[in-house]
């Protein structure tokens, strides 16, 4: 996936008001064969998105055109439950999106996200429904998301929330680093803890 660094998005938002959304709907079992991420993004939804004859179902937002350009997913409450499989975040960051929006997150799934340059912003109940009601009246209605103050703000009524995010993963996201990207750029100061902590063990002085 590409490591975009992420500063302030504003996007559109692709709608999906469902609750109890998880990593099966996300990318069904039959692809978790593959070890590689790529193309993941083209099976992001796949029974939702395609008839069984792989035609695109036309009432599916993903096949709206309306939503095309949008890399903001908006769900409902408990997205993300069921299965651990990172290959959900594939699907979600290889489809394109960088920002997914709920009232609530599995934990894993959360993780994944974020281990995949994908940022989840946990908001109150009543900020969903009145995005989602946003939305609805308006599918150009548009979100700021502001990593460096953790805000989210509904641009059709200038409504903001704080969201909660590990300073860690913060950084990363900020800098476009992944773990082994964090170590690399730190290993001076690795190298140094450690010649310390040799020094220490070694002489048996703090």
């Amino acid at each position: 996936m590409a490591k975009k660094k992420f500063d302030v998005i504003v996007s559109t938002c692709v709608p999906l008001p469902l609750e109890n959304v998880d990593t099966d709907q996300i990318i069904p079992a039959r692809f978790l064969k593959a070890t590689d991420k790529k193309g993941f993004g083209d099976n992001l939804f796949r029974d939702w998105r395609y008839d069984k004859q792989g035609h695109p179902v036309s009432d599916f937002v993903l096949n709206d055109p309306r939503y095309k350009h949008a890399v903001v997913l908006v769900a409902g409450r408990n997205f993300g439950s069921g299965s651990s499989r990172e290959h959900a975040a594939w699907a979600i960051a290889g489809y394109g999106f960088r920002v997914v929006v709920s009232s609530f997150f599995a934990d894993i799934h959360k993780q994944n996200e974020l281990n995949n340059f994908v940022l989840p912003v946990q908001v109150s109940e009543p900020f969903l429904q009145e995005l989602f009601g946003s939305i609805a009246a308006n599918a150009k209605t548009k979100v700021e998301v502001d990593l460096p103050a953790q805000t989210i703000t509904n641009l059709a009524t200038g409504h903001s929330e704080h969201f909660d995010i590990n300073a860690y993963k913060k950084h990363c996201l900020m800098e476009g680093l992944d773990d082994i990207d964090f170590l690399v750029a730190n290993k001076d100061k690795t190298a140094q803890w450690e010649k310390t902590c040799s020094h220490t063990y070694a002489t048996g002085k703090a």
